[in-house]
This record gives structure tokens, C-alpha cells and sequence, in this order.
């Protein structure tokens, strides 16, 4: 299934709302294992690819020493604007990039680092290649991707709440994307066609995703992320209504008051 440009396209509001709501629910506890697992390594040189806030540059700024570099590139500039304004404990290099098409030097790098990042890729060989050529040799590329949907609880009941809104045509970007690169062996394939020799190590991690009620989910997920832009798309008058059908599936399932659900996640190490 191909993913319509909108999947993409994390702009408006989008930016806050992510940071504010969906950085907390999901993304924080992955992020520290992503930073511990690159700290580490002891690199002297980091780029991070599709940044996004910057919930990992903050955990990387934090945990590596002053004396290694962190450049933090996203393809979406309003993400790297709100990452720059959370600020970060030490300097770090924010750049607009393509993962696909790097602005940088060959070996400039002894580790790439990426979030969540790889399953916005139209072409994920191509992104690997890249991080590849830009990694000195012995670098390591860690990067993580979620497990399928039904292993992500939250998301999941998110996208069969959206079949009563939108019967006709229901939303599928959170399986489409965030949750549609999954497959081991395809993320062994797409490495392997981007010139990774070397066997990657792939753990699956289960976390927990927890929020004070079932509306914190219900408005991380319609509203900041690129789901907004497919819901939009069917009829922006309907985005609070569709909100609403989020939050009332996420509290018939897991209660009214304080949400607790589980997350899953791949997390692959490889080297150059």
C-alpha cells in the first residue's frame, strides 16, 4: 500500500500538539533507550535522522559528553523549529535534511541515530544507503520502529473507533505508516539492499503508554500526528468528532478515569 504524501506532512499545529501529547504517551520511554544504547557506543560524532521534536537529541544532549557532536536533522522544518525552541542542555547542529539525500561527507559520522523514523521513508534502501555512506567505517546505525498495531493498544483502538466515523473510507494512516514496517525480515531485506553486510541485531522491546484519561490519546493521535491531515482530508468540520470517537473507544476499553496501555517496538542495531 502506498502512503499519500500527507502521511509525510507534519506542519499547523501538528508540531505542538506531538510534543505536547504523543512525545509523553509513547516516544519517551523508547528514547531513552535509544540514547543509552548510543552512549554506549561512545561516538564522537552523531547525526540523527527525522528528529522530530528532538525527544532523542534532548536524551542524546543529556547522556553523551560535551565533546561529541550531534547534528539533529528532520525532513519537516516546523518539527525542527519546535525542537530548537524546547531548547537542549548543550549546543546542537539543527538542519533540514532528506534522510534519502544527506548534505553530508562520506565517513563524516560514527553513528546514526533515528526514532521512529525509518517507516516515513519512500525509499527505505535508499535512506539506509545513505546512512551507510555517511557512517566511517566500524560506525553503527540504532534506530527503532514500532511493532504491528494490534501490539500497540492505544493506536489500535484509535483506528477501528475511526470506522464509525468514516465508514466509507476509514483513516488507515496508523497502520499504513507507523505501524506498517514491522516485518523482520524486511527491515533485514531493506538493510541488506542498503549495502549493510553485516547481520543486524533486532530486539523487540514492550513498553507501557499511560496518560492521566482516555482524551490525552484520543487528541495525541487524531491531532498530532499526520492522521489529522487524512481526517481533515475526508471533512475538517469532523476532526473534534472523530476526537470524540477516540477517546470514547479508548475509555470503553480502558477505563474512565487514568489510561494505561501496552506499546511494542522493534529496535535494530547494525554496523558498517
Amino acid at each position: 500500500m502506498s502512503a499519500p504524501d500527507s502521511d509525510k506532512l507534519f506542519a499547523g499545529s501538528i508540531p505542538k500538539l506531538y510534543e505536547e501529547y504523543l512525545v509523553p504517551l509513547i516516544f519517551e520511554p523508547y528514547a531513552d533507550d535509544l540514547a543509552g544504547r548510543l552512549a554506549a557506543k561512545s561516538p564522537a560524532r552523531v547525526l540523527e535522522i527525522a528528529a522530530g521534536t528532538g525527544v532523542v537529541t534532548r536524551r542524546l544532549a543529556s547522556r553523551l559528553p560535551a565533546s561529541t557532536s550531534i547534528v539533529a536533522t528532520d525532513l519537516n522544518q516546523a518539527m525542527l523549529d519546535m525542537a530548537a525552541a524546547m531548547g537542549t542542555e548543550r549546543k546542537v547542529e539543527w538542519r533540514q535534511a532528506d534522510a534519502m539525500n544527506l548534505p553530508f561527507a562520506d565517513g563524516a559520522f560514527d553513528a546514526v541515530a533515528c526514532q521512529f523514523g525509518v517507516m516515513f521513508f519512500p525509499d527505505k534502501a535508499k535512506a539506509f544507503t545513505e546512512a551507510r555512506r555517511v557512517l566511517a567505517p566500524g560506525g553503527v546505525l540504532i534506530f527503532n520502529a514500532w511493532d504491528r498495531i494490534e501490539e500497540n493498544e492505544f493506536a489500535d483502538v484509535v483506528t477501528t473507533a475511526l470506522e464509525s466515523v468514516f465508514p466509507a473510507d476509514p483513516p488507515r494512516f496508523m497502520s499504513r505508516t507507523p505501524h506498517g514496517y514491522h516485518d523482520r525480515s524486511a527491515i533485514e531485506r531493506d538493510l541488506a539492499n542498503g549495502g549493510f553486510t553485516r547481520p543486524a541485531s533486532i530486539a523487540t522491546i514492550a513498553a507501557r503508554s499511560k496518560a492521566t484519561s482516555a482524551r490525552i490519546p484520543a487528541i495525541a493521535y487524531c491531532q498530532g500526528t499526520p492522521l489529522r491531515n487524512e481526517i481533515e482530508a475526508r471533512d475538517a468540520a469532523r476532526l473534534v468528532e472523530a476526537t470524540d470517537a477516540a477517546a470514547r473507544a479508548l475509555a470503553a476499553r480502558f477505563g474512565s478515569g487514568r489510561v494505561d496501555g501496552k506499546i511494542q517496538a522493534h529496535v535494530v542495531t547494525v554496523k558498517k
